[in-house]
């Protein structure tokens, strides 16, 4: 793993850590945890069901769905979403922070909650594909 993907897998298991993300490692020890913090020296604390364990960033592949697998539903309720709560931004004005937090707190939220993997770290190998294995229902 290069210096870049552990940043990419860091910062988005940061952003995640509210949302019970499930993962494998490579410790024998822990089969699937959920990420219970992570610290500024990229250790990532795992809580199993007996105990919590701290592994290096290396060691750990979060669960996610492929924006992909996006049901028709979860599409609609998306953008919904989008066009219920973000606030409106015309195109000929610099955007205001308010309204910067707002969009980016409805869109990432709703996909984090949905266990979306955003940045495509399942493609890069970073993350696992969650498909059909209902971890997360």
């Amino acid at each position: 793993m290069t210096q870049e993907e552990k940043m990419l897998l860091l910062k988005d298991l940061c952003n995640r850590l509210p949302y019970r993300v499930i993962v494998t490692t490579t410790n024998p020890a822990v089969k699937l945890g959920v990420i219970s913090g992570i610290s500024i020296e990229n250790k990532i604390s795992v809580r199993t069901k007996y105990a919590d364990i701290v592994l290096d960033c290396t060691e750990v592949k979060p669960y996610f769905r492929p924006l992909s697998n996006m049901t028709e539903d979860e599409a609609e309720e998306y953008w919904t979403k989008i066009n219920n709560d973000a606030p409106e931004m015309p195109i000929d004005e610099i955007p205001s922070i308010e309204n910067i937090a707002k969009c980016s707190e409805i869109v990432l939220d709703w996909l984090n909650t949905h266990h979306f993997d955003y940045r495509g770290l399942i493609e890069k190998n970073l993350a696992l594909d969650c498909t059909g294995l209902h971890i997360y229902d």
